[in-house]
């Protein structure tokens, strides 16, 4: 007599009806089904990984806040790491994060509006939210690096 072996998942994909009857739910896919090349697809992971990055850069704000309320040794060390070759790219990098989930943010209640579902408008925003982002993330560095130098 062969073993019965029990999936754990099994119980989460097995429900009612409100008449009662059983009904088997679908697995969700996975990473493996979708195309990484798509627009939706290449949006959607880059609006996750910004919202990810965007909260480690807050560590980084909440360091130099602290360090600002600690006094000038403790501001001058996060300073001088921020003015850093190192701390510089961490900048740029933040920078581009908040523009592209801001942008994509954006999008997404034009979405939740109810418009922009259609292919071609789909790929023309995406595009737009990419096109924007290293546009911005520039203009952005621009007008930083003018205001420090005067």
């Amino acid at each position: 007599m062969a073993a019965n072996h029990h999936d754990a998942r099994e119980a989460t994909m097995v429900g009612r009806r409100t008449d009662g009857t059983l009904v088997r739910r679908p697995l969700s896919p996975h990473l493996q089904v979708y195309d990484m090349l798509q627009m939706t697809s290449i949006t959607s992971i880059m609006h996750r990984i910004t919202g990810s990055a965007w909260s480690v850069g807050l560590l980084f704000f909440v360091w130099w806040i602290t360090a600002l309320a600690s006094g000038p040794e403790a501001y001058a060390t996060v300073q001088g790491f921020m003015g850093s070759f190192i701390g510089v790219i961490l900048l740029f990098g933040l920078t581009a994060v908040i523009w592209y989930h801001t942008l994509a943010g954006v999008r997404h209640l034009y979405w939740d509006a109810g418009y922009g579902y259609d292919i071609l408008t789909t790929y023309r925003t995406g595009w737009a939210t990419i096109i924007a982002t290293g546009v911005l993330t520039v203009l952005t560095w621009v007008v930083a690096v003018i205001a420090w130098a005067s």
